[in-house]
């Protein structure tokens, strides 16, 4: 068994694509017109074929209290592996990215949150 397919909630779909693809570097998989949202998966140019990361519509009632709440305690909505977490908030600062935490060591493990433009936070980690 293997993970297939995970989803963040977005506000708007056009501007998470533009932001997920053109500034995390994530590469679009799908786009399927589905009523008045769409099917918009991304992937990770490194695994074309591996996990999908839907950008799905905040629509439904239940979702702007909970990513409310969680950007509120701080949670991220996902969690994002790289190389490097200080090189990645290098890079993503100069393309005027938002963190709420600057890159943070905790061991063997380093991470860093953003925020997506789109109502949810974001971490990046690398590390054992």
């Amino acid at each position: 068994m293997r993970i297939h397919l995970t989803s963040v909630f977005v506000d708007d779909q056009e501007t998470a694509l533009r932001f997920y693809t053109d500034v995390l570097g994530f590469q679009q998989k799908h786009d399927i017109p589905m009523g008045g949202a769409r099917w918009v998966t991304v992937v990770s140019p490194e695994d074309p074929d591996g996990t999908e990361l839907l950008l799905e519509p905040s629509g439904h009632p239940a979702v702007q209290p909970y990513k409310t709440a969680l950007v509120q305690d701080g949670i991220p909505a996902a969690s994002f592996a790289v190389d490097d977490v200080q090189e990645e908030f290098g890079r993503l600062s100069k393309l005027g990215v938002r963190f709420t935490q600057e890159p943070l060591t905790m061991g063997a493990v380093t991470t860093a949150v953003l925020d997506d433009t789109c109502g949810n936070l974001i971490q990046l980690v690398h590390g054992e």
